[in-house]
């Protein structure tokens, strides 16, 4: 019979948050499943666990996963760990668990802390809607891509970063979503100089660059407001000409009617308006 994969969640930087259930798999397991093992070897040791470790990270994936596959088919339970957090998000354990499941193999999460929500949390910003990006693409062509994407987003956006990638995040984001747009920098989460600050992506560069940024970062951005979306539709439709915009509709597939309609609606007039301001330009070409 198969053995088990725990998705174990660890502590993201106080070593107290380890959960009793998380505790009681790390000392049961037969093998424990580290994205570090010099890393994961602090929480071990502070816990007392005996349990033998093997190394799988990002850059042996495919590799290591047949080997622990291997091992879960021949009845081993696995507890799989990374660096901090929960595996699996923007860490290794994506790619193990696809394997799991490919070969009949029971694969279930041992929840516990994680840097996204606890963020969330703190931040100050909507948590009713989000979007978690984790860590940007450090190419920049394939990041511009990422945050074009998210330049309408009205839920919260959080973000993974790194200190020395920080200022170069935080330019790309005011370039993309404004300056002005409200963020909260969460720094160093659970652990003794843990700091969060709410301001705006503009003053976060400034102060960024006055001061060198030091510990990981979770950065919590509001998403686009409604209004702002509206602003901005409206100064598009001011540069556009009545007659141009009934025309826009009915390229679309409207009638005359719900073409006028669908512009007044856009421009904040009654369909009387509308109509109205159709027959002058019709006037002043005849």
């Amino acid at each position: 019979m198969a053995g088990i994969l725990y998705i174990v969640a660890t502590p993201i930087g106080n070593l107290e948050d380890l959960s009793v259930r998380a505790l009681r798999i790390l000392k049961e397991a037969d093998l424990i499943a580290a994205e570090d093992t010099r890393t994961s070897g602090h929480l071990l040791r502070y816990y007392g666990i005996e349990t033998p470790v093997t190394s799988y990270h990002k850059f042996n994936e495919e590799g290591k996963g047949e080997d622990l596959v291997g091992k879960l088919l021949e009845g081993k339970n696995i507890a799989l760990i990374t660096d901090a957090g929960t595996p699996a998000i923007s860490d290794p354990g994506e790619v193990l668990v696809k394997k799991c499941i490919e070969n009949g193999i029971t694969a279930t999460s041992i929840p516990g802390s994680n840097a996204c929500i606890t963020a969330l949390t703190l931040s100050g910003q909507s948590t009713r809607r989000f979007s978690f990006e984790g860590f940007l693409p450090q190419d920049n062509k394939e990041k511009r891509e990422v945050l074009e994407d998210l330049k309408d987003e009205r839920r919260t956006m959080v973000f993974y970063e790194a200190p020395h990638r920080l200022i170069k995040t935080l330019k790309s984001l005011g370039e993309t979503l404004g300056e002005d747009r409200s963020i909260t920098l969460c720094r160093e989460l659970t652990k003794k100089h843990e700091e969060v600050v709410k301001t705006t992506i503009g003053e976060a560069i400034r102060q960024a660059d006055e001061k060198e940024p030091r510990g990981e970062y979770v950065l919590v951005v509001a998403g686009r407001s409604r209004e702002s979306i509206r602003e901005e539709e409206a100064r598009k439709w001011e540069e556009m000409t009545v007659p141009d915009h009934v025309a826009l509709y009915e390229s679309r597939g409207l009638n005359r009617k719900d073409a006028m309609k669908a512009c007044a609606r856009d421009r904040g007039l009654t369909k009387r308006d509308i109509y109205r301001i159709l027959l002058e330009e019709e006037e002043k070409e005849a």
